[in-house]
């Protein structure tokens, strides 16, 4: 599934992370880690947590609770329906578990967020001058491409419809 948004001059598309790779890849026996460590991830993006409700929760914690799986005190409950999204909006490191033991079974992640790179402008011609870009993303680990126009108004209007998109597939998701 590939989703198509407005991209300003020198913006970089945000991206959606299915953690784990793929749409129920909060869960056991998936290396969570190695999924990490092939991923980068950037002030903006989204991570997709999907998992049975029933049994697992996610939980966004400190160091602390990460390293030793402690669920007291959690920073926020992700755990909504099962197909849950959250957005990384500071450039640090985010740490999330399961609650109910689980975390103690692997199913924890730690991941740095560092702040979005600029894309390099393009020349301006008569057509950019006058279109939004277009970008599409295609898989978690997506690729873009790109076009750009000068105006700061699709900037603030990309992230717009970008929270609009990405809330209305977790509220759809839930629904399925």
């Amino acid at each position: 599934m590939g989703i198509v948004v407005e991209v300003g001059e020198g913006a970089r598309a945000p991206v959606l992370h299915e953690v784990g790779g793929n749409r129920f890849g909060w869960r056991l026996n998936v290396n969570l880690s190695n999924w990490a460590a092939n991923q980068r991830f950037y002030v903006g993006d989204w991570l997709y947590f999907g998992f049975d409700k029933q049994k697992i929760s996610v939980l966004e914690v400190n160091q602390t609770g990460y390293e030793n799986c402690v669920e007291n005190n959690y920073i926020t409950n992700i755990t909504r329906g099962g197909r849950d999204v959250f957005n990384l909006t500071v450039a640090r490191p985010y740490y999330f578990i399961s609650g109910r033991g689980y975390c103690f079974r692997g199913i924890k992640l730690a991941i740095t967020v560092q702040d979005a790179p600029l894309l390099p402008a393009l020349p301006p011609d008569d057509f950019s001058a006058t279109n939004p870009s277009t970008t599409l993303i295609t898989s978690a680990a997506a690729t873009t491409t790109t076009t750009t126009t000068s105006t700061s108004y699709y900037k603030w209007f990309n992230h717009f419809l970008i929270t609009i998109i990405i809330v209305s597939i977790a509220n759809y998701s839930a629904f399925c």
